[in-house]
């Protein structure tokens, strides 16, 4: 009999050993830099007559809008035009889910999960097994975050930059040259995982679909575990980058009821970028305002959701948010662009994607999407370009590029309506 309490067990130098189980129903590459991936999101669209160049090509002009990466336009390729391929039906989470899985939501209204892993997550199952973290997940005013492995299987985002810090850089962090760390208790953890593996497998047989879907999961966590405990032992790679950064603030309080967003977004930045240059991760997601947020920014009057809607004639308060967002964005490329990799930066090694939930925030609408790509991943994304969709493609082809850019073998992308087998050409080298 399966039960909520049921454990893995097996045994281990004659003693038995267990480990509990999900609820049921009954690791620098061989040769060159590694690619990194990177996602950067924002809740509530964009204003897209205000966002759109008005020059296409190389040495795209910034409108009004993406003015704060002026001094990034040889970096950043911004792409116009696509729709999303998923149905319209929950504002905001639909759009988030279609843009970020290519597929619709499960129940829509149940949660708002994932039905199918998220790109962040389908990267970091190729890349994220030769460094400590898997990945990473993060954000100023982050919420639950999009970042799902599966359906109902969230991976919730830090928002303490302190905590972050504490994280990768505190016990465990070993700069290039340090002695490695000798722990007695690594060996037998690592045989506690090994030794459940085949009660795992034998319990795998006898479980409902949904439950062998949970256990995978579960598994995946543990695999990651595995990969995390080899990674300790480890000589941490030779990357002359690498340094521990500055310790950051223990808290960020409110000021006047508004959150420090933008402090607090450059703390993340700088972390992340550390924790790229000493390869502690190879993906991350910063999860800067969330879908339907009603965060009260800088200057703003009311909530920025409530404004998207309620805001008349141009919307000069949403407009000034939304450039917020993407300061927040450039502060996020910035600070990988400025570490040195070999003859580059860190940022020629990676590709950031940054995008929301929605178009217009005020129709909901999921055509002339946002998507901002940062960095070339090591040569294989076109950069400094404005491409424009004539004809109102799949965004989704511009996901299934970057995943394929950062080494990824993907024959598509998303699930379902969403679902999108070939790149999008324009981006690409």
């Amino acid at each position: 009999m399966i039960t909520r309490r049921s454990m893995l067990r097996g045994m281990l130098g004659g003693a038995v050993v267990t480990l509990g189980l999900p609820w049921l129903e009954a690791r620098a590459q061989a040769a060159g830099f590694p690619r990194r991936f990177g996602l950067f999101f924002w809740g509530n669209g964009v204003l897209p007559d205000r966002w759109i160049p008005p020059s296409e090509g190389a040495g795209w002009t910034p409108s009004p809008l993406l003015e704060p990466l002026a001094d990034l336009r040889d970096r950043v390729s911004v792409v116009t035009g696509m729709q999303l391929g998923v149905p319209n039906n929950v504002p905001h989470f639909a759009g988030a889910a279609g843009i970020l899985s290519g597929a619709p939501l499960i129940d829509p209204y149940d949660n708002e999960t994932f039905s199918v892993p998220s790109v962040d997550q389908v990267i970091a199952a190729k890349l994220g097994g030769a460094t400590r973290f898997k990945s990473l997940e993060f954000g100023a005013e982050a919420g639950q975050g999009h970042s799902f492995n599966g359906p109902h299987s969230r991976n919730p985002p830090e928002t303490s930059p302190h905590a972050l810090f504490e994280r990768v850089f505190g016990a465990g962090f070993r700069l290039p040259g340090d002695e490695p760390i000798v722990d007695p208790t690594l060996a037998l953890r690592r045989s506690v995982l090994d030794a459940v593996n085949d009660d795992l497998r034998r319990l795998k047989m006898n479980v409902s679909g949904a439950d062998r879907q949970r256990l995978d999961q579960h598994a995946e966590g543990v695999r990651a575990l595995e990969m995390r405990l080899a990674a300790l032992e480890m000589d941490p790679p030779d990357l002359a980058s690498c340094a521990r950064p500055d310790e950051p603030a223990a808290e960020y309080p409110d000021i006047e009821g508004r959150p420090q967003l933008a402090a607090k977004n450059e703390a993340f930045c700088e972390l992340i970028a550390l924790a790229l240059a000493c390869d502690q991760t190879r993906v991350f997601s910063n999860w800067f305002t969330e879908p339907v947020g009603n965060v009260l920014f800088p200057g703003a009057t009311s909530g920025h959701h409530q404004l998207t809607h309620d805001e008349p004639g141009d919307q000069p308060e949403v407009f000034a948010i939304t450039r917020q967002c993407v300061e927040a964005y450039a502060t996020l490329l910035r600070a990988i662009q400025r570490i040195p990799e070999g003859d580059e930066t860190l940022l020629d090694h990676c590709a950031v994607l940054g995008t929301s939930d929605i178009s217009l925030g005020r129709t909901h609408s999921l055509d002339e999407f946002p998507i901002l790509i940062g960095g070339s991943a090591g040569g294989k994304l076109r950069t400094g370009i404005h491409f424009r969709s004539a004809g109102a493609e799949n965004a989704g082809k511009a996901i299934l590029s970057i995943i394929r850019a950062v080494g990824v073998e993907a024959a598509s992308f998303g699930a379902d309506v969403g679902e999108v087998r070939d790149g999008l050409s324009a981006i690409e080298v």
